[in-house]
């Protein structure tokens, strides 16, 4: 173990020690996945905020960065330093979404660095500008589980209620995307996975159903359907984060009540619209729609995802339509779910055929019931490092030296917080 670790990390991974006696091999990999992102992925800033980067692509992801650092959350609860390093990291990011709402991926300085040179409203601290969900649901996860976990409140100032604010208008507005957005997104030649199409507008959707558009997945991949169901779920959750710290901290009725309202429409309109009678699997939550009757069946591995319900917190109206879903998408009946002979599991658009994700593995742990399962899967991905003493993006379930990505921070992180689950330490929420 390294000295310099702070002793808050030495006490987590004391505990995966004991728990994990008789396997050395597991809590060494925990060691260097759990130690990775602290050690490569981490900048203080000189305004004191924290900048995160990817990994091996140097920008942050707004929803990257707060799923590297989700595992420190329990240390964070009784070490300043740590706690000071998440706080930073939220300001950042509030910094970033209410500089663009619709951007991605952000540079470390305004230097004008750039994945692509995309039709696009570009400034120079924008790395990417695909517009997810998701990527405004991330910071406001992170603020509200910093408060829950160490008790801080200082990171919920003017430019976090600006931001607040931001995101209420531009999911009220992408619920009517063709008539009101002012966002398009062209990249030429690409794969039809990398842009939208019309001219930039994407795949027509119905305006006025309630839910809100998103032109890119998780996996940054293009919508099918803007109407993205896991996400527009991890914004339901979000939501109510917003309700409970505009009432409970900041005291703004008027926010709470805004932020339940389309809380409540958002959820209204996946439980009326998202869910489709499946010929063997009954009830069912489709992947993607566009409110004019065409379904996406299917999940991918990055989060959210139907498959990270329970763990992102949404609550369904039907349990039964949730565990229908599961047994769906965990299936040959999902075109992303892969089965080998090293590993089982789903994978991604974003990656070739029978690649699976240590993410999506990680998550099908982190939502089992079942101990036994949890543990299978640990022991899945350890089997499935290829050697390296990390976590790829996606391996090919054959044959686990053929990986996307020789280490992946987010992955990383997905499997710490498995382990870590395992032996009872979980974030608070």
């Amino acid at each position: 173990m390294k000295e310099n670790l702070p002793e808050s990390l030495k006490k987590l991974i004391g505990k995966v020690r004991e728990t994990f006696a008789d396997d050395t091999a597991m809590t060494e990999l925990f060691i260097n996945c759990f130690t990775n992102t602290l050690d490569t992925t981490v900048k203080k800033m000189e305004d004191g905020t924290t900048h995160v980067i990817t990994g091996d692509i140097p920008a942050m992801w707004l929803r990257d960065s707060v799923a590297q650092v989700r595992p420190y959350l329990v240390a964070a609860r009784e070490d300043e330093e740590i706690a000071d390093l998440l706080v930073g990291l939220s300001k950042r990011q509030f910094f970033f979404v209410n500089h663009d709402p619709y951007a991605n991926a952000f540079n470390q300085e305004e230097n004008g660095n750039c994945w692509e040179h995309d039709e696009t409203e570009m400034t120079d601290w924008l790395w990417e500008r695909k517009y997810e969900i998701d990527s405004l649901c991330y910071p406001v996860q992170l603020a509200y589980l910093i408060w829950k976990n160490t008790g801080r409140t200082d990171h919920f100032d003017a430019n976090f209620v600006k931001g607040l604010h931001t995101i209420l208008k531009v999911w009220k507005t992408e619920q009517s995307h063709e008539e009101k957005s002012p966002y398009t997104f062209q990249r030429k030649n690409s794969y039809f996975t990398d842009t939208l199409s019309r001219d930039g507008k994407g795949a027509l959707v119905k305006s006025g159903i309630g839910l809100t558009w998103s032109g890119f997945r998780p996996s940054d991949d293009a919508c099918v359907y803007g109407y993205l169901i896991p996400s527009n779920m991890f914004a339901t959750v979000v939501l109510g984060y917003m309700e409970t710290i505009a009432r409970e901290v900041l005291d703004d009725e008027l926010l709470a009540a805004e932020a339940a309202a389309l809380e409540k429409e958002i959820h209204n309109a996946i439980e009326t619209l998202a869910i489709v009678k499946n010929e063997y699997y009954g009830k069912i939550y489709a992947y993607e729609t566009d409110g004019f009757g065409q379904y996406l069946l299917m999940d991918d591995a990055n989060v959210p995802s139907l498959l990270a319900m329970d763990y992102l917190g949404y609550e369904a109206n039907d349990r039964e339509v949730v565990e229908n879903t599961r047994k769906f998408i965990l299936s040959s009946g999902n075109p992303y779910y892969y089965d080998g002979t090293c590993a089982r599991g789903i994978g991604s658009q974003h990656t070739p055929p029978d690649y699976v994700w240590h993410i999506s593995l990680a998550i099908q742990g982190l939502t089992s019931k079942s101990r036994t399962e949890k543990l299978h899967i640990l022991e899945m991905m350890k089997s499935t490092d290829a050697g390296k003493g990390m976590m790829h993006e996606g391996f090919h379930v054959d044959d686990p030296s053929k990986y996307t990505r020789e280490w992946f921070s987010w992955a990383n992180a997905m499997f710490c917080e498995l382990v870590l689950d395992y032996c009872g330490i979980r974030v608070e929420r």
